[in-house]
């Protein structure tokens, strides 16, 4: 198996995807929202972050979290908050999927993808970029017409403090940057 190695930077700020197992489209019913929300909620408080960035999907999420300056380990959080997820909601989220003897193995369950796709944010132009492309997402994947029609997104917050005009990506397609979003 690769040694797989994630850049870790006191205080960094990273865009994350974390995709369902076998892409089972559970994040967006009610059981998935409030699980995913809860999570969020009491990881970061023993383990702080900041989300500057968010998109639900069906089966993935986008976001952009950003550590405090004197942490460096957003691989923990993440696995915290998927950990917390499926110990307390795997029966209400009720995922009627089998897993193979090799998740069986690990005693991992059928809610999530074991890896998550990460990127380190550069500056400016590459935090805007991945703000970008996250905003967009349910658009690009058919899920509405507009960037602001879905409501599972930080875009409402992003107009609503003048980062985005209201119609933004409703009257062109936004063109994103090879390499982003590790869909």
């Amino acid at each position: 198996m690769p040694n797989y190695r994630r850049p870790q930077c006191a205080g960094a700020t990273y865009f994350i995807t974390q995709v369902t197992y076998q892409r089972i489209p559970w994040l967006c019913t009610p059981a998935g929202r409030k699980a995913l929300r809860e999570a969020i909620l009491h990881v970061s408080i023993k383990h702080p972050f900041f989300i500057d960035a968010f998109v639900l999907l069906p089966e993935h999420f986008h976001c952009i979290l950003t550590l405090p300056d004197n942490e460096d380990d957003f691989s923990m959080r993440l696995r915290l908050i998927k950990t917390y997820v499926t110990k307390h909601y795997k029966q209400e989220i009720s995922v009627e999927q089998g897993v193979s003897i090799s998740r069986q193995k690990r005693l991992e369950s059928n809610l999530w993808q074991r890896r998550f796709w990460e990127h380190l944010i550069r500056d400016e132009q590459d935090f805007a970029s991945h703000c970008d492309y996250i905003h967009y997402n349910p658009v690009k994947h058919g899920l509405s017409k507009s960037p602001r029609d879905w409501q599972l997104s930080t875009i409402h917050r992003f107009i609503h403090h003048g980062v985005y005009p209201s119609d933004w990506g409703e009257n062109e397609e936004i063109v994103m940057k090879e390499g982003i979003g590790g869909e």
